[in-house]
């Protein structure tokens, strides 16, 4: 039986597996519920012999706006599905003898990306327009990125929020380019991105398409079980090197940052109280005002 997918969309041709984000009205933002449709796609391509690379992508004019955190409605007025507690990430521990401590919410975005990284088939992004918070975790976790010139890749959330669920800026960059993305928050080009190495290659918008068809082309015709040996050769180095034991230990540092530090809910009182906007502005106006994104 085939599975039925609500915000995402999946096909599977040329040996690639193709999984489309596909709430552009929402500007595909992860809930709870895309996250959930994310991996399960993942290991369905994973148990098809047909399927040699999987392509992440995504329907609109963004590639991923972050993690969904739009207030919840009023308590008894049309349950939230992004927020509700029954559609919480598998793994998630709400007894009160974790819940307050351990950060539940940043451990679930790491083991639902972590599919990616440990997954026996190569996972390629195909990235247009905003690419943001975590969008970003979600882009590079894949092991291929490819992005337009014009894209807008950046972290703005840890201009007054909290750290990243997913710190993978030491692991995609050099020194100097990570403390500076993620002291200031900014956002990069596509292009940008690439001279840096956090992404493959871009390409100007109105070739990325066939440009990453062409790469797609090339390397599904890798004998699949040569493209799992060499992806899990190079995770190994990153292992070794600690990468995993870093990720592992970022809800501690997510949770001093986004719940015990000085003024650490102001984000989240301004989004209650006046809305999603003036949070923003809050948050990135100062930045928007010297020129930066």
């Amino acid at each position: 039986m085939s599975t039925e997918y609500h915000e995402i969309l999946y096909g599977v041709a040329d040996r690639v597996a193709t999984i489309t984000l596909n709430v552009p009205e929402k500007r595909n933002c992860l809930s709870y519920r895309m996250r959930r449709e994310i991996r399960e796609a993942l290991h369905t391509a994973e148990n098809d012999d047909v399927v040699s690379v999987v392509l992440i992508r995504a329907a609109g004019p963004s590639f991923c706006s972050g993690y969904d955190i739009s207030p919840p409605p009023a308590a008894g007025k049309n349950r939230d599905y992004y927020r509700d507690e029954d559609q919480r990430p598998q793994g998630w521990v709400s007894s009160p003898e974790f819940a307050g401590w351990t950060d539940q919410w940043a451990r679930s975005c790491l083991r639902d990306l972590m599919h990616i990284w440990t997954l026996l088939k190569p996972v390629v992004a195909l990235v247009h327009g905003d690419c943001l918070a975590g969008g970003t975790e979600l882009m590079s976790l894949c092991d291929i990125a490819f992005v337009a010139d014009d894209a807008v890749l950046g972290y703005p959330p840890m201009r007054g929020m909290s750290t990243p669920d997913v710190p993978f800026f030491p692991w995609k960059m050099t020194m100097a380019q990570a403390k500076y993305l993620q002291l200031t928050g900014n956002s990069v080009s596509g292009a940008e991105a690439a001279r840096m190495g956090w992404v493959a290659k871009s390409f100007p918008p109105e070739e990325l398409e066939e440009a990453v068809q062409r790469e797609l082309r090339a390397l599904s015709g890798i004998p699949v079980s040569l493209l799992s040996a060499n992806k899990q050769s190079v995770n190994q180095a990153y292992d070794i090197m600690g990468m995993q034991t870093h990720f592992g230990q970022a809800w501690s540092w997510h949770l001093l940052s986004g719940s015990i530090r000085p003024d650490a809910r102001e984000f989240g009182r301004i989004l209650m109280e006046s809305g999603l906007k003036a949070a923003l502005e809050w948050r990135d106006g100062a930045f928007r005002r010297e020129g930066f994104r």
